[in-house]
């Protein structure tokens, strides 16, 4: 189970893949279906919120920020072939 980060409310559309990018605010993709390709992602709002490594972040059932830690987090390191 997930923590929150923080609140923001965000509501949802159908047809529309929602996430926390690379600069933590909330954006959100057109997902392909039926061989139509997906669209451009386009900001929904901005939060900010500063990521830590060995943590999943993403949007909960509520549309807030929230983060999971990641069960096989190395911090960085390659898996060894």
């Amino acid at each position: 189970m997930g923590e929150k980060v923080q609140k923001v409310g965000v509501k949802r559309e159908d047809g529309f893949l929602y996430y926390i990018d690379k600069g933590g605010d909330v954006s959100r993709a057109k997902m392909a279906r039926g061989g139509k390709k997906g669209g451009k992602p386009q900001k929904v709002t901005k939060v900010g919120v500063t990521k830590e490594a060995g943590f999943l972040y993403y949007l909960d059932k509520a549309g807030d920020v929230a983060r999971a830690k990641m069960v096989n987090a190395k911090k960085g390191k390659k898996k060894a072939k």
